[in-house]
């Protein structure tokens, strides 16, 4: 953990703009800087930068936040990460909080194992530049049997692994790197070396070319060796173990250099080799990673999903492949992923259309080969179903069960409908089924353990920034009577409420004589937060926002230490949790949503006006509330009558009995306020 007054200092020392500026012209409009946004692909500039409050804004894709946070979407970067680049660029000294002799030790044998896997590509790249083994085998290889050009060889850091026995002028890998120092049990935990029965050491890629494995940090982690022999006694590919460092279930191949592309572009290609990548990046699209042969897993999953939830899967055509990597596409489907397939003409792979085409024609392609995984699954497995009645209802299995995997209702409920149309089955039995399996996995277990892992994992990563829970809220009326979290008519509102007291929490609140509600005169001497908070908790209202609720949450336990001189816009700007730094900038920048700002169009200033409508604002929030609490109540007492239920309707009766008094008082109150 970073000390706390290095990241004050180095808050305070960078620059909004200058920090932009390495990444993105900008250019000044009246107070601010514009620019065309480095996050999506725009030809109007869109994307703003405020000096005078620190933070950034795109009105085109909504990406907000402080110098901190535009590196850490820039670079994809950790926070840490982040705070370590700029304390880097500005000259501050990163002092983190001191080690146990344990950490240490673990500190540094990761970072050992990460310099030797370095030094063994420089080692691999060096011989294939450098001697006349990895020139001839090797270079030539890549040069004339792929049409990698020397800058593309470099950019994935490729080489050359030699067999010193039939290849003179040529070293081990064990025998250069202990001539350098480097320790040999670093090298056998690394997987690069293997001991022998007699100690010494032996290297565990030989007469092969090299592709390094890369973290997404782009720290080299592993290594895939591919033999150029003939014999099929040797292995094509040999790859690294699993080690300290290289976790294969979690890391993709070309991720570091996708990832920039990924993100700006919303969308990932995926295919299964090194030289589908590489050909790939060569031809100019650079938003694909592979899976390097192995089955797509969570990890992999996750990974992508950081950058895009938009996934196209290539093949080559292969039926057999294909079949074995469905179940891999089903986890994206399950991971609320948006997959799309594309097949590949025939005697073609992504590396062999890639270096036969160019770049628009690949792009015109892939525009207009992708298809709807699910609508690729039916055509997949639909040949000859017509006449085997068994086929078809294997089929129409296979497709419920995909279906049903999918998280969202409304995406499951688009599918439904069109494969029925598809299968020539009722949409409601198919409907029906979808919700059966549904069930059913849920009841086997089959997918709950993983889940629940899911969700405690996130917990523990998010519990300190965001609420497990949204709460509904505790009223003077009845409990059974909830808002429903998934409704957002509330969300303009409470967003109105947090931009009062995030801008003007410390402001004094003056009222208006006619603003002032009920018969008893508020304390003159109030600011606007103790003003709110009065308001909202008196009558136990809770934001239902989950974000936006933290955010209320975070401003009363702060607002002490960091609400004065104004200083809450800029803590909630520099907030380590993205969704909270984003809210509140949105907060900031966003124009008023509700239309009972008036003096929008007038020339007073603002803070002179809170006295007016901080009030209205809570009151029409607080009449939003009990105006959908009532229709709510009002709802279930008409099933409660349709059922027969009398027990019931008489409870709800009563719950209704005692809102419609508080419904009527704040509807008369609002009435006389407009």
């Amino acid at each position: 953990m970073i000390d706390r007054n290095t990241v004050q200092k180095i808050l305070d020392t960078a620059e909004i703009v200058d920090v932009v500026s390495d990444f993105v012209t900008l250019k000044r409009r009246g107070a601010n800087y514009i620019a065309c946004c480095p996050f999506h692909n725009e030809k109007t500039p869109s994307f703003s930068v405020s000096p005078s409050k620190g933070i950034f804004k795109c009105f085109g894709c909504g990406k907000a936040g402080s110098a901190v946070t535009f590196v850490m979407e820039q670079e994809h970067l950790t926070y840490s990460e982040a705070l370590k680049y700029l304390g880097k660029k500005y000259g501050i000294e990163v002092v983190e909080k001191e080690e146990t002799e344990e950490d240490t030790q673990e500190r540094l044998r990761h970072e050992s194992l990460l310099v030797v896997s370095e030094f063994a590509r420089q080692f691999y790249t060096d011989t294939l530049f450098h001697t006349d083994a990895g020139r001839a085998i090797g270079l030539s290889y890549f040069r004339q049997a792929r049409g990698f050009s020397d800058e593309t060889i470099k950019k994935f850091g490729l080489g050359f692994s030699p067999d010193p026995r039939k290849m003179e002028g040529t070293t081990t890998l064990a025998a250069a790197a202990q001539k350098a120092g480097y320790k040999r049990e670093y090298l056998i935990a690394t997987g690069l070396c293997i001991e022998r029965n007699d100690k010494s050491l032996a290297d565990k890629f030989y007469d092969r070319v090299m592709f390094p494995i890369h973290s997404l940090s782009g720290r080299v982690i592993a290594f895939g060796g591919r033999t150029l022999l003939t014999d099929k006694s040797v292995a094509k590919y040999v790859n690294s173990p699993e080690t300290e460092i290289y976790h294969k279930s979690d890391v993709l191949y070309g991720i570091y250099q996708a990832k920039s592309a990924i993100a700006k572009l919303g969308k990932c290609y995926l295919v299964e080799g090194y030289t589908d990548v590489i050909s790939f990046h060569q031809a100019g699209i650079e938003n694909v990673v592979a899976s390097s042969g192995t089955s797509l897993t969570q990890g992999q999953i996750r990974l992508i999903k950081r950058f895009t939830n938009k996934i196209t899967v290539l093949y080559d055509g292969d039926p057999a492949g294909i079949k074995a990597s469905i179940r891999g596409i089903d986890m994206l489907l399950e991971e609320g992923m948006e997959v799309k397939v594309a097949l590949f003409p025939d005697g073609h792979d992504p590396d062999s259309f890639a270096r036969s085409h160019s770049v628009d024609q690949i792009t015109k392609f892939l525009d207009e080969a992708e298809t709807d995984f699910i609508d690729f699954k039916y055509e997949l497995l639909a040949k000859d179903i017509a006449k085997d009645p068994l086929r078809k209802a294997g089929l129409i299995k296979e497709i419920v069960r995909t279906i049903s995997l999918i998280p969202d209702r409304i995406v499951r409920t688009v599918y439904i409908e069109q494969s029925a149309q598809k299968l020539d089955v009722k949409q409601e039995i198919l409907s029906q089924e979808v919700s059966k399996t549904r069930r059913d996995n849920i009841i086997s277990g089959e997918d709950a353990k993983r889940k629940s892992e899911e969700r405690e994992a996130r917990r523990k990563e998010l519990e300190k920034t965001l609420p497990a829970e949204e709460v509904p809220p505790q009223t003077n009326t009845p409990q059974a009577a909830h808002i429903d979290p998934e409704v957002p008519f509330l969300e303009p509102y409470e967003k109105e409420i947090l931009y009062y007291l995030v801008k003007f929490g410390e402001h004094i609140i003056h009222f208006e004589e006619h603003m002032i509600v009920g018969s008893e005169q508020p304390v003159q001497e109030i600011t606007v937060s103790e003003y709110i908070s009065a308001e909202l908790e008196y009558e136990k209202f809770e934001l239902q926002n989950s974000v936006l609720k933290k955010v209320y949450d975070l401003y009363f336990e702060h607002k002490e230490q960091e609400g004065k001189n104004g200083q809450m816009e800029k803590w909630f700007a520099n907030h380590p949790d993205k969704h909270i730094s984003q809210a509140v900038i949105d907060l900031i920048y966003q124009k008023h949503s509700v239309n009972i700002k008036e003096f929008q169009r007038t020339l007073v200033p603002e803070e002179n006006l809170i006295g007016k409508y901080v009030p209205k604002i809570i009151l029409v929030y607080k009449t939003k509330v009990i105006e959908y609490t009532y229709n709510l109540l009002i709802k279930q007492l008409g099933q409660a009558q349709q059922e027969n239920n009398i027990e019931l309707q008489n409870e709800l009766m009563q719950q209704i009995q005692i809102l419609m008094p508080i419904k009527n008082q704040f509807s008369k109150e609002l009435k006389r306020l407009t």
